[in-house]
């Protein structure tokens, strides 16, 4: 079985570039399953209803959130309705949605996604250590091949977990924080890990915003927009190769013109 696995879908223009460039990604790397973490599409905070639909109608499997997925209220009842479209299980203890889907993968086989957030310099209502043994063991009962993507700040949060997990999952992905890591590997239990897949969106900014308006909040600390940055448009992500097993062979990066 082999995935790709898309970062962080920032604004309308990393949308509109990874939709443009799905059909010459599949060419290229035939994947059998496609998971997108688009929680900054909707101009960089949240994904609303239509986008969500228009990833899935583009042959997405899943759509993972993180700690903007409530942002866009109209999200609300698809979370609900739709079981592909997930949002960290550990975002909040009584919301809508949730945090994990199996879905069936163009090989056939059965595939696990898990979305949990950080708790280290961000909001969770828990540790995603507190409950992600359980969701692994459950997951494991419907599928042998279990990706999970954490979305947290802390590199260190992120190597923990994936070290946590070793040789129980097939990949733990790191997004968030918008800059692709040098580090795909797979672990020696058979885990392949990045701490971050990276971001699908304008590079020519920081970390998908106008550079001046970050700028101006860094040299005079006063409030102002953030609004998604024009210019280069990179895709970013991972393609993970597994056997039945659920033990992964192989990963890379990736990351192309949007």
């Amino acid at each position: 079985m082999r995935a790709l696995v898309i970062g962080d879908v920032f604004g309308g223009v990393g949308l509109r570039a990874l939709l443009g460039r799905l059909p010459s990604l599949r060419e290229e790397h035939e994947p059998d399953l496609v998971v997108v973490n688009a929680e900054n599409a909707a101009s960089g905070t949240g994904t609303s209803a239509r986008q969500a639909r228009d990833l899935l109608a583009a042959g997405v499997d899943v759509v993972t959130g993180g700690n903007h997925t409530f942002r866009q209220k109209d999200i609300f009842p698809l979370l609900e309705a739709e079981p592909r479209v997930l949002r960290p299980a550990n975002l909040a203890v009584r919301a809508p949605g949730r945090g994990a889907v199996t879905v069936t993968a163009a090989s056939g086989d059965p595939v696990a996604v898990i979305n949990l957030m950080g708790s280290v310099f961000m909001t969770a209502s828990a540790s995603p250590f507190t409950m992600v043994d359980a969701m692994v063991e459950a997951a494991r009962r419907e599928a042998s091949i279990v990706i999970v993507d954490i979305h947290a700040e802390a590199t260190s949060e992120k190597v923990a977990l994936a070290r946590h997990l070793d040789g129980r999952v097939t990949a733990v992905v790191g997004t968030h924080t918008h800059v692709q890591t040098a580090d795909a590997r797979v672990l020696p239990g058979g885990t392949a890990y990045i701490t971050d897949l990276g971001m699908t969106g304008p590079h020519d900014s920081v970390i998908g915003v106008r550079t001046d308006q970050v700028l101006r909040r860094f040299l005079t600390a006063q409030p102002g927009p953030f609004d998604p940055a024009d210019g280069e448009v990179l895709v970013q992500g991972a393609v993970i190769e597994a056997g039945p097993d659920g033990r992964a062979t192989s990963i890379r990066a990736v990351s192309v013109p949007g």
